[in-house]
């Protein structure tokens, strides 16, 4: 039996209201099954730290198990193209940095994955700014002493930090800043580096707040200035280098969690949407804070945008800085 123009008419649309209803039911009924959270550096790290209270909470809030899963090497490159190559169904997910998403790309020359094609970034997470931080004995107070020494004493005076981290590139950024030449001396994490500033062994760091900020109060280290643009509401006394003679000077570690860019955008908003409740609650807030973290949880958007400001301006700083991995 042929069916008259009106009854195509109906199928037609009712084939189509039919299609449009399955991404939607299928993010209602997201996720199913456990999610697993790629985190490409080792356990301990702010990567991981807050990959793993988001995971919390995201279990908390889903009913099913979110579970950090850590994939190290080279740079976090092995973590970071998994994820780009899984399948794009919302059930591997990552939690990448600037260093994965814009430092590492333009070191290497090339990578298994595209931070802009492969990804689709669901929100900021948290951003952490760093503490420069000198030994006691170094005769500077302030950015603009240190900026004086160092001009007056090229490459005597040295920074260490892990290779391609926010550390190391905030110190690149700093001589690129401020036009002194530093000497970089590259260790396999912060802790070593830290622990070598303590004994003079190199004059300075570039450190993560959680780390340096104890060191600093308690006199074994003397804190120059917070590396964001604004101060920080834990060490509110501290002055920004921006406000100490390096205007715009910003190099603040950012943390964001990412899916691989064919997944489905109804389950793009549903974990955008539960992140952000997850991020928002002062528990957490509270949490991050005291690990020197301060939550962002903005919209896929505004995240899109911060991305592709932040991928060209880490890549010139490699650049300019003719930083080659170690």
């Amino acid at each position: 039996m042929k069916l008259r123009g009106l009854d195509l008419i109906r199928t037609g649309l009712f084939l189509a209201l039919c299609a449009a209803a399955i991404p939607a039911a299928f993010a209602q009924t997201y996720p199913t099954k456990p999610v697993r959270i790629v985190v490409p550096f080792a356990a301990g790290g702010g990567v991981d730290l807050t990959a793993r209270i988001l995971a919390q909470r995201l279990t908390e809030r889903a009913g099913h198990t979110f579970f950090v899963e850590n994939r190290t090497g080279a740079s976090g490159i092995i973590g970071t193209e998994y994820v780009a190559k899984a399948a794009p169904d919302g059930y591997t997910l990552l939690v990448g940095s600037q260093t994965t998403q814009a430092v590492v790309p333009a070191m290497y020359g090339k990578v298994g994955y595209d931070a802009l094609r492969d990804f689709v970034g669901v929100t900021e997470i948290a951003t952490s700014p760093l503490l420069i931080v000198v030994h006691p004995s170094l005769p500077v107070r302030t950015v603009k002493d240190l900026v004086a020494l160092a001009k007056a004493q090229p490459g005597q005076l040295s920074f260490g930090a892990a290779s391609g981290g926010t550390p190391h590139m905030a110190g690149e950024l700093f001589k690129l800043s401020a036009g002194v030449d530093l000497l970089f001396v590259p260790y396999k994490g912060e802790g070593p580096a830290v622990a070598d500033a303590m004994g003079g062994q190199i004059s300075m760091v570039f450190s993560n707040l959680p780390v340096s900020l104890p060191l600093a109060r308690s006199g074994k280290l003397r804190g120059l200035a917070v590396t964001s643009l604004q101060r920080v509401s834990t060490a509110p006394d501290i002055p920004t280098a921006s406000e100490s003679g390096l205007p715009q000077y910003e190099a603040s570690t950012w943390f964001g969690l990412f899916a691989p860019s064919a997944v489905q955008r109804d389950i793009v908003t549903k974990l955008h949407a539960e992140s952000v409740a997850a991020l928002n609650v002062p528990e957490v807030k509270g949490r991050m804070a005291a690990q020197g973290l301060f939550v962002v949880a903005n919209t896929p958007d505004a995240f899109a945008a911060h991305l592709k400001k932040e991928i060209p301006r880490w890549a010139k700083v490699v650049k300019d800085s003719g930083v080659k991995p170690e």
